[in-house]
């Protein structure tokens, strides 16, 4: 796979890198950007082997809230056909291993997951990124992990797991930070089988019985603002985990690109004076993800396909971004250096996380000349 193949005109001051499963784990947690999850019902295999949504590099086929209870013997076997029918298609060749997605399953609980896993088989594991646990806790968190690794052992294939983190004991303020160290024990436990961890907006609001409006970002609802500054404070130290941002709850396609009277630069100045530049839900979104970067999150689970190229597309590096990070890496000694933009200092070892995570976005989403390139990049009809 390769972001932003929706727009295979855009010129890159550096080409964002091709992925797949077996990608070094070390980029490839920064690959998964706009992660769209769908129910597990869904026969998503005639778009992956008609390529159909060039956008789109990670799914998540659910077997838990997007999926009744009832349907999940179905949507089992769904999945079981669809990773088989893609694995078929790449060795026949009909299929480049290139445009396979990064595909995960979402679990209900630890029962379901074993229960789908005896059926699976090391022809369905080649097309298989990974499992995302839902629910995910110091207490249940062990036996995911374990059975994963067992997993991996059968087949000598790459099975990844992606803790879910949305439980009530991290939403509640009392037994948050044990909770949340607990967590992280495990997965230092099981540090390379873990590729993101992922958090639920929507679950920590529910708990306080609050929902963001569109004109809102997650961030100006106190409780779970506290939910999510502590899960960055514990799992995103030193670069630790990659963690990716909660669900944006609200859609609605552009009819119409409204890019052409915005100025050749000041984004983010638009976004955050509310000066409008697609509608209210993109804009929203958009706002949403520009405060993702700067509190460390990378990428977002996503409901809505319109959602992707713009999930994306801000993930690119600018070139500023960029060769200040190179600067900040190549420095030997510490030490203080003028940024580039001469707008800056670059102080080299408190910058230093800051630059391999600019560097490794670079790497999976690409560079741009500046921050108006990044409507040139999303600005395009599919």
């Amino acid at each position: 796979m390769k972001h932003h193949l929706y727009n295979p005109d855009f010129k890159f001051v550096v080409e964002p890198e091709n992925f797949n499963k077996y990608t070094d784990r070390e980029l490839l947690q920064y690959c998964l950007g706009a992660t769209m999850y769908m129910p597990g019902t869904k026969d998503f295999s005639p778009k992956i082997l008609s390529g159909a949504m060039p956008g789109l590099t990670t799914i998540v086929l659910c077997f838990e809230d997007a999926c009744p209870e009832e349907q999940v013997p179905a949507a089992e076997e769904n999945v079981h056909k669809l990773l088989n029918t893609v694995t078929s298609a790449v060795e026949e060749g009909t299929l480049s291993e290139d445009k396979v997605p990064l595909i995960f399953v979402r679990v209900r609980n630890l029962e379901q997951f074993k229960h789908f896993s005896a059926k699976l088989t090391k022809h369905e594991v080649k097309s298989l990124c990974g499992i995302n646990f839902p629910k995910f806790n110091a207490e249940n968190g062990y036996e995911y992990y374990a059975y994963l690794k067992d997993l991996n052992d059968k087949f000598g294939e790459i099975l990844y797991g992606m803790p879910i983190i949305e439980d009530q004991e991290v939403a509640y303020k009392e037994t948050r930070m044990q909770e949340l160290l607990g967590i992280k024990k495990i997965l230092d436990k099981y540090h390379d089988l873990v590729l993101q961890v992922r958090v639920g907006g929507t679950d920590f609001s529910s708990v306080f019985g609050v929902r963001r409006g569109v004109d809102y970002s997650i961030y100006d609802i106190m409780t779970v603002r506290e939910c999510l500054t502590d899960i960055i404070n514990v799992c995103g130290r030193n670069n630790d985990y990659i963690i990716s941002g909660p669900v944006w709850e609200y859609f609605r396609a552009p009819k119409s690109m409204m890019f052409e009277d915005l100025p050749k630069h000041g984004l983010e100045d638009y976004l955050m004076k509310r000066l409008p530049i697609v509608n209210n839900e993109i804009d929203g979104l958009l706002r949403e993800v520009i405060l993702d970067k700067a509190n460390g999150f990378i990428g977002r689970t996503v409901i809505h396909p319109t959602h992707i190229k713009f999930v994306n597309a801000l993930m690119a590096a600018t070139k500023e971004e960029y060769d200040d990070a190179r600067m900040i890496m190549g420095c030997t000694e510490g030490g203080v250096v003028k940024g580039n933009g001469n707008n800056k200092m670059n102080e080299i070892k408190p910058h230093t996380n800051w630059a391999i995570r600019v560097f490794m976005r670079a790497r999976a989403y690409g560079v741009i000349e500046n921050e108006a390139a990044y409507i040139r990049l999303f600005a395009v009809n599919e």
